[in-house]
């Protein structure tokens, strides 16, 4: 009797979540970086609207102040987006064993993400010294990219401080912090300090920190009509950037809290892909698989590629070609160039 009642409430479950994904609401979540700043004009704007109302869905999109945050909260349901990086995908909701596709491959860090120290120096300099970051996120990777290329390890330090993305400005600002590692708009905020040297930054690494929208594959593949509005509004905006429009790259430098010659210099350290075509070749690539390799690897050595890992094969991530890195056997990341190319295409 209790086995019946088991599986007659695992099938009422699944039932449930199947009928669930069939929807016309959605919520996705970005934080404020130069290459996610259009998510917020997309939402102030009405495009997003415009896009979702021709698919006959509702599209909000939500602005989280923690970065970090954001991911956890997509992680735990409560939004079918983010606005996440390559590598905070793989190790937190891709390892906590939420299967996400990479819907929009949005650009990458050319120089936005950046070791910084207070005085005088070298990467050589931090030794002995403590670094405030955003602990295991893609600063955490940077840091150690740039260590590794000087023969240096997170041992050579005097240990790494967790700082919150939204504490980072004030934190450098005190005497006590020494070195820094973020990204844009905080990155451009530090270095005005005349006692800040940028010791490394994304552009030695170019390609490896690769900015995302990424959502819920489930709730993707019962709702096309989702990708279809939120690619298609993307790629709006990316012609009115890539034309220049000043109106709407003001909008964005003033929401990042900029002006318009300060967001342009961060769009100038971003290899943004305005056109569709150009982001399909990009996940299409030789070399993806090869830098979420690299990624898997440094997760398993800090021990956050999901939790109780075996090997840096853990998690499964999928190309488009079919081919996949890690354990085929549990693929929880995508990157799926169909909605993009659709764009290209003209099929949207």
């Amino acid at each position: 009797m209790k086995k019946l009642i088991t599986t007659t409430a695992v099938a009422l479950c699944l039932s449930t979540s199947a009928i669930a994904q069939e929807k016309t609401e959605f919520k996705v979540a970005w934080s404020i970086y130069v290459g996610w700043m259009p998510w917020g004009y997309l939402e102030e704007s009405g495009i997003m609207d415009k896009w979702a109302d021709k698919y006959g869905i509702d599209v909000e999109i939500v602005q989280i102040n923690d970065y970090i945050e954001s991911i956890n909260q997509y992680t735990a349901g409560q939004f079918d987006g983010v606005s996440a990086t390559n590598m905070d995908t793989l190790s937190i909701p891709s390892g906590g064993g939420v299967d996400t596709t990479a819907l929009i491959v949005g650009d990458y860090s050319n120089g936005n993400d950046a070791v910084i120290l207070k005085g005088d120096g070298d990467l050589a300099s931090l030794k002995g010294k403590p670094v405030n970051l955003v602990e295991l996120s893609v600063s955490h990777y940077l840091l150690a990219r740039g260590l590794d290329s000087v023969g240096m390890s997170e041992a050579d330090l005097d240990g790494v401080i967790n700082t919150s993305d939204a504490d980072m400005i004030a934190a450098f600002a005190t005497d006590d912090v020494e070195a820094v590692v973020t990204w844009n708009p905080l990155v451009s905020t530090i270095l005005e300090d005349p006692a800040a040297t940028k010791l490394f930054d994304s552009s030695d690494i170019a390609g490896e920190i690769i900015d995302l929208m990424v959502v819920n594959t489930e709730t993707l593949e019962a709702n096309p009509d989702f990708g279809k509005a939120m690619v298609g509004a993307w790629y709006e905006l990316m012609a009115l950037m890539q034309a220049g429009d000043e109106e709407v790259l003001t909008a964005m430098a003033e929401a990042s809290g900029t002006d318009l010659a300060g967001y342009k210099a961060q769009l100038a350290s971003t290899e943004m892909f305005y056109d569709p075509a150009a982001a399909v070749a990009f996940t299409e690539s030789a070399e993806l698989p090869g830098t979420m390799v690299s990624v898997a690897e440094f997760l398993f050595d800090k021990g956050i590629l999901g939790e109780g890992a075996p090997s840096a094969d853990f998690v499964g991530v999928a190309y488009p070609d079919g081919s996949v890195t890690g354990d085929e056997g549990n693929v929880q990341f995508r990157f799926d160039t169909t909605y993009m190319q659709m764009a290209a295409d003209g099929a949207l």
